[in-house]
C-alpha cells in the first residue's frame, strides 16, 4: 500500500478521480477548533482503493472538488459525525453513506465509546501507537512520526467495516444500525436552529418572555457575526455577558462600558448592533415572543424518570447496548412530562425509530400504566439484576 500527500490543486484532481472508481473510501480528519466558528481542516486521510492520500488543506485552498468527489460515495471511519460535521460546515456537503465503526461496535455490545485502537486490536489483532493525539497539525513539514499516526488511523477502517457488518448480520441488527447511520449523512443533524440557539445560554431558563425574545435577538446576531468571522461565538459575546446585557437594556453604545466583559474593542466593532439587536427585542408582539424553556420534571416526575431509566438500562443490558444509544435522557424526561397513554403515542413521545420502538415502547407504557413493576432479583447471591414483573389487575 503506497502513502501519497496530496499538497497540490493538480494532485488533488488526480485523486478525486481516483475516487471515481471505488464505492467506498476510509476518511479520517485532523482539525483544529479553538480559534474558528466552524474547525479548520489540517490534515484529510483517505484510503482509496489500495493507496493512503494525505490531503494537506494548508497548501490547497479549495477542497470542494474534494467534497463533491465523495458526495456520491460511502465513507468509512471510527467516530464520524465531529468529521462529517466538518464537510456540512466547510462545503454544505456530505456523502451519500456513512459507516460509523463506533456506532456499529455499540450495537455489539462494545460500549457507546470504544477507541479506534482497541477496536483495531479486537477486530484485527494490531496494537496502534497513539502517540501524536496532541500534535499540533498545523506544523509543516510533517514529521514520520505523524505520517505513521495519520496513516494507522485509516489503514484498517475497510477491512474493519467488512467484519463489523458480518456481526451486524449475524445478530440480526445490521437494520438497527442502518437507521441510525442514515442520520450520520442528514445535513440537519449539523445545522443548528438558529432561533433556538437562546436556549444554549446560561441564565435562559429564569428569564422572563420579554427577556429571552432579547436574548434570542441577540444569540442570532451572535452567531452570524461569529459565522461571518469564523471565530468562535465567545469572542464577539462572551455567554456571561449575553445575560447581562439583557437585564442592562442599553440604548446606546455607550451604555455597553457598564459591561467589563466587553472591552472597548467589542464595543466599537460590534456595540451598535448588540444595541439594535436588544432594541429588536423589546419591539417584539406579544405573541412573537418565543416560550419559556420546561423547567424540570418535579419531585414525582424526576421519580418517574429515574424508574424510567432504570427500565431502559435493564432493557439495554438486556440486548447488549449502551443505555444512552437506546434512549437518552431527555426523551425520558419528555416521557415523564407528557405521560403518553398508548403505547403508539410513547414512541411519538420519544420520537423513537422502528427499532426502539420495538425494544422499549410497550415496557415503557406499561411502567407508565402500573402494569408492570421493577423488582432486583438475585442479589442475595451476588447477581442483581433489574426485572419486570406483572402486577394483578
Amino acid at each position: 500500500m503506497s502513502v501519497a500527500l496530496i499538497d497540490t490543486p493538480e494532485a488533488l484532481a488526480a485523486l478525486c478521480d481516483r475516487i471515481a472508481n471505488v464505492d467506498a473510501v476510509a476518511l479520517d480528519t485532523e482539525f483544529h477548533n479553538e480559534r474558528s466558528y466552524a474547525a479548520r481542516l489540517m490534515v484529510v486521510q483517505l484510503v482509496v482503493g489500495d493507496d493512503v492520500a494525505l490531503v494537506d488543506p494548508l497548501r490547497i485552498a479549495d477542497l470542494q472538488p474534494l467534497a463533491a468527489a465523495l458526495a456520491p460515495k460511502a465513507v468509512v471511519g471510527h467516530a464520524l459525525a465531529s468529521d462529517l460535521k466538518i464537510f456540512a460546515d466547510r462545503f454544505d456537503r456530505l456523502p451519500v453513506e456513512a459507516f460509523d465503526t463506533q456506532l456499529a461496535a455499540a450495537f455489539l455490545g462494545y460500549g457507546i465509546s470504544i477507541s479506534l485502537a482497541d477496536l483495531v486490536h479486537d477486530l484485527i489483532g494490531i496494537r496502534l501507537r497513539k502517540s501524536q493525539t496532541v500534535s499540533d497539525w498545523s506544523v509543516r513539514p510533517l514529521s514520520a512520526a505523524q505520517i505513521d499516526y495519520l496513516v494507522a488511523d485509516v489503514l484498517h477502517l475497510l477491512p474493519m467495516r467488512d467484519a463489523l457488518r458480518a456481526r451486524l448480520r449475524e445478530r440480526g441488527r445490521e437494520g438497527w444500525f442502518a437507521e441510525e447511520a442514515r442520520a450520520l449523512v442528514d445535513p440537519a443533524r449539523y445545522r443548528a436552529d438558529p432561533e433556538r440557539l437562546y436556549l444554549r445560554i446560561p441564565g435562559a431558563a429564569r428569564m422572563n418572555r420579554r427577556e429571552l425574545g432579547v436574548l434570542r435577538e441577540l444569540a442570532v446576531l451572535r452567531d452570524r457575526l461569529a459565522r461571518e468571522r469564523d471565530v468562535p461565538t465567545k469572542y464577539i459575546i462572551p455567554d456571561d455577558a449575553m445575560a447581562a446585557i439583557v437585564h442592562l437594556r442599553p440604548e446606546t453604545r455607550e451604555d455597553l462600558a457598564q459591561l467589563r466583559r466587553l472591552d472597548a474593542g467589542m464595543r466599537k466593532a460590534f456595540g451598535d448592533q448588540i444595541v439594535d439587536a436588544v432594541r429588536r427585542g423589546l419591539a417584539l408582539d406579544d405573541s412573537d415572543l418565543p416560550s419559556r424553556p420546561s423547567r424540570p420534571p418535579g419531585h414525582d416526575r424526576e421519580a418517574i424518570v429515574a424508574c424510567l431509566n432504570v427500565l431502559t438500562s435493564a432493557i439495554a443490558g438486556e440486548n447488549g447496548l449502551p443505555p444512552s444509544l437506546l434512549v437518552p435522557r431527555a426523551a425520558l424526561e419528555r416521557v415523564a412530562r407528557e405521560l403518553p397513554a398508548t403505547e403508539e403515542a410513547v414512541a411519538t413521545v420519544l420520537d423513537a425509530s422502528a427499532w426502539r420502538a420495538q425494544l422499549v415502547a410497550r415496557p415503557l407504557h406499561e411502567l407508565l400504566c402500573g402494569q408492570t413493576a421493577l423488582a432486583v432479583r438475585g442479589a442475595a447471591h451476588g447477581t442483581p439484576r433489574v426485572e419486570r414483573v406483572a402486577l394483578a389487575e
